[in-house]
């Protein structure tokens, strides 16, 4: 448990850290600088590899010229254990030089693992949870990209001079065919990215918005299942995969065109130099080791420019992916303070809020202020789409304000550090969710908790008795896959999730959207104590009878206040499809 404690607080730690020293463009330069200082490390490593290489036609080389002619077996044995050492130490630089990728991608993956996460949660609340998903997704391929063998064939190919340089050594003919046969192939890869580049971006766009669109589909499998609604998904889902499959097969076959080409090309040139090989020997102006040495050399210089043809495209989907992840963390996300703020017994203090969601005009809060002392309980009641669930979110800090702000006990509630932040707050969203893990742990906010704050807020949440009857209690696994828990139920333990650690502020969004009439009561009752511990509770609801726990009122229409004050001074308008009785029962 003390480990546990020990790696949550580290975390934390890192997070608070991340967000201090790295600004968005700062964390991407440094990101760069750690991809080009281990791009410089391997490159290093490249000169001694290709060095190395050298070996083989080198052995042939002095086997033929030297050996065959002297018939020397301590010639031929010391060449021997020299090609073998030179071999081994070119296995071992090669496992080096595959190391310094892992590492690299490790040290990407670690610098930029936190900070990605908090701009997929930020990106998640603000462009919805397909981008969010994604952006985790690519910091994965690109980890995987760095580790694969198509990174180190731009190096093995930037050091192709080597081989050439040798080929002109051993004449000047074979030195003219490695430059002619290096220019096809690098116009052959130049010739591949132009027919391919466009139609892989846009088939992996296509790709991500299906993949994107059937994930928040499947989230609505029930009311798929149950009102048919499968074949007309199906048909979207079908549509776009094959726009998809369509650029996908298109790039492909322009790709493995290619590739076959200068694959073919490859091996004829290799023909050609084994014949200008044999014509020089015959008019005598080399050995016959050269002519087998300038073969190896010649097939040497070219695999590297082979090989980046064939792994063009997973270059082309890196880079891709990189520049998403450069998006997500150069994005206007939120930027909040690193310093904990200690916990707070104050007012809550909304002044002159507005809000005004991206892309559109009109203000959805317009020029709220109001004011609340603790031990207070403020019932918030309006028609549909008056910006109520928008005021919710703005108080515990989730969108930022367009002008003024929401301050408690004086701090800023969207700028406030997020971990001391959530130890004054309870928030229980109108669409209720638990998170992957235990009741105990969904309760506890998914850290180590207190196991008797556990318990207080169950008890304060009137759900114990309803937690024990479970298969595994506060042990019972919940979310997809594990127990299926009713919207009452789910509501109820957001509820003591709400109240858990005895927060300071209390914002209930519909909290008895799924309640019955004895989770109605128990939510009253939970309302009342937070009341006499001296919490600040907000509530928002349509059904009259909770708001009878409020001290106050706030009537929203259109985001605007019309009315604010005591309960019993407060004449709501009634909602569509209230009752006159129902709305004089507030």
């Amino acid at each position: 448990m003390r480990d546990t404690v020990q790696n949550e607080t580290t975390i934390k730690g890192q997070i608070r850290r991340g967000r201090k020293e790295s600004s968005p463009g700062l964390l991407v330069s440094q990101a760069k600088r750690v991809f080009l200082s281990g791009l410089l490390y391997a490159a290093a490593l490249s000169v001694c590899l290709n060095l190395l290489q050298l070996t083989m036609p080198l052995f042939m080389l002095q086997v033929h010229d030297r050996v065959l002619n002297s018939q020397s077996m301590d010639t031929l044995g010391m060449l021997v254990i020299l090609a073998i050492g030179a071999l081994i130490v070119l296995g071992v630089l090669e496992f080096i030089r595959a190391l310094s990728f892992q590492a690299m991608g490790g040290a990407l993956v670690r610098r930029l693992n936190m900070p990605i996460l908090a701009a997929a949660v930020q990106a998640s609340v603000d462009q919805g949870l397909s981008r969010a998903t994604q952006s985790l997704r690519d910091i994965s391929e690109l980890r995987s990209f760095l580790t694969s063998s198509a990174v180190t064939a731009p190096l093995d190919a930037a050091w192709s001079p080597i081989f050439l340089g040798a080929l002109f050594l051993l004449h000047p003919l074979f030195g003219l065919i490695g430059a002619v046969s290096a220019a096809l192939l690098l116009c052959g890869g130049l010739v591949t990215d132009i027919l391919t580049r466009q139609l892989t971006k846009e088939a992996n766009q296509t790709n991500i918005e299906a993949v994107s669109k059937i994930g928040a589909s499947l989230r609505h499998s029930e009311a798929i299942e149950a009102m048919g609604m499968l074949p007309a998904l199906a048909a979207r889902w079908r549509a776009l995969q094959l726009q998809a499959l369509s650029a996908y097969e298109t790039s492909g076959s322009r790709s493995k065109a290619m590739s076959s080409i200068t694959r073919s090309l490859r091996y004829s040139i290799q023909i050609i130099t084994l014949a200008a090989g044999a014509y020089l020997v015959l008019q005598q102006e080399i050995t016959p080791g050269a002519m087998m040495a300038s073969s190896i050399l010649v097939g040497r210089l070219l695999i590297p420019f082979d090989s980046l043809i064939d792994n063009w495209r997973q270059w082309v989907l890196a880079a891709a992916a990189w520049h998403r992840l450069e998006a997500i963390l150069t994005a206007d996300v939120a930027i909040r303070q690193t310093m904990p703020t200690p916990h707070s017994s104050g007012d809550i203090v909304v002044d002159k809020l507005i809000y005004a969601a991206p892309g559109l005009d009109v203000p959805i809060i317009k020029g709220i202020s109001f004011s609340l002392s603790p031990g207070e309980v403020l019932g918030v009641i309006g028609p549909s789409a008056a910006g109520k669930s928008t005021l919710a979110r703005l108080l515990v800090g989730i969108l930022r304000p367009t002008s003024g702000g929401v301050f408690l006990d004086g701090n800023n509630t969207f700028l406030w550090e997020r971990s001391s932040f959530g130890q004054v707050v309870g928030y229980l969203p109108q669409s209720v969710s638990l998170l992957e893990g235990t009741i105990r742990e969904n309760i506890g906010r998914m850290a180590d908790s207190d196991p008797y704050k556990v318990l207080e807020a169950a008890r304060l949440a009137d759900i114990h008795e309803m937690v024990g009857r479970l298969p595994l209690g506060y042990d019972t696994l919940v979310g997809d896959g594990h127990l299926t828990l009713s919207g009452g139920q789910r509501q109820r333990i957001a509820l003591a999730r709400c109240l858990y650690n005895q927060p300071r502020l209390i914002v209930l969004d519909e909290p008895n959207a799924n309640l019955d009439a004895i989770g109605e009561r128990a939510l009253i009752r939970a309302i009342e104590r937070a009341r006499e511990s001296g919490a600040i509770v907000i509530i928002i609801a349509h059904r009259p009878a909770i708001m009878q726990v409020a001290d106050k009122l706030l009537v929203l229409e259109n985001g605007r206040v019309t009315q604010f004050g005591p309960r019993t001074s407060v004449i709501p308008v009634a909602a569509p499809g209230e009752t006159t009785r129902e709305v004089s029962a507030i």
